[in-house]
């Protein structure tokens, strides 16, 4: 993501002063991070925060999009508001995903409504090289479901290959199953089930531009502002 980030900002007029990989710890925190506009992080879940935190001490906006560290969010946020600093979070850049978000919200309401779909589930598959399961998406999706159906309380992960159906489920937990798999860069599949047939909703990314694109407007939006955001305020939804 971040080699997608660069690439696409170089083409569209902007300048990269500075890269920090996930392995530089405190090494850069009195660096050059002072001169930029907005720094976008995509280091991963074991550095995330801390990269957050050294930005704002520079009074530099944050853009964000790796996950796994959503612990310590509400930290971020509490920070952010009393630096009156700037931050953007969203599991999922990609305009289309977060249409989709939408789509799945108003599907979980509707379903709500229809005792008989009792069984629903969530799919998502990524590329080896993502470390956190289920992805930021997937839970961005399941609790967008729990919060609109009634007869499910939380959510639990497995692996594609564990042997459960959404039948099984006596917890009111809805499944929520990762699979990693080559350079997939994201499908993500929300599926209702019924004695006489199934439902399905599908996103599937074809590459990581349009995650790169959307990172790369947020950092152009989120310049001058104050304050916690997400891709509802940059796409009004």
């Amino acid at each position: 993501m971040g080699k997608a980030i660069e690439e696409i900002a170089i083409e569209t007029g902007h300048e990269i002063i500075l890269k920090v990989n996930k392995e530089d710890g405190d090494e850069w925190a009195n660096s050059e991070i002072k001169n930029a506009d907005v720094a976008i992080e995509f280091t991963g879940p074991e550095s995330a925060y801390q990269n957050i935190i050294h930005c704002f001490n520079a009074n530099v906006p944050v853009v964000c999009g790796s996950t796994g560290w959503l612990e310590k969010y509400e930290t971020v946020k509490k920070f952010c508001t009393e630096r009156n600093q700037a931050f953007f979070y969203t599991s999922n850049f990609s305009i289309g995903v977060n249409i989709f978000f939408e789509l799945n919200k108003k599907l979980a309401y509707l379903m709500n409504k229809q005792p008989g779909y009792d069984e629903v589930l969530i799919h998502e598959c990524h590329h080896l090289q993502k470390l956190d399961a289920p992805s930021g998406t997937a839970i961005t999706l399941a609790n967008q479901i729990i919060e609109k159906v009634d007869r499910l309380d939380t959510w639990k992960n497995y692996k594609s290959d564990d042997n459960v159906t959404p039948s099984d489920n006596t917890d009111r937990e809805l499944p929520v199953f990762s699979s990693r798999e080559g350079d997939v860069p994201g499908t993500h599949i929300v599926k209702y089930f019924s004695d006489e047939d199934e439902i399905e909703i599908i996103h599937k990314a074809f590459n990581r531009i349009g995650f790169a694109k959307g990172a790369l407007m947020a950092a152009e939006w989120i310049r001058g502002k104050k304050g916690v955001f997400g891709m509802q305020d940059l796409l009004s939804l």
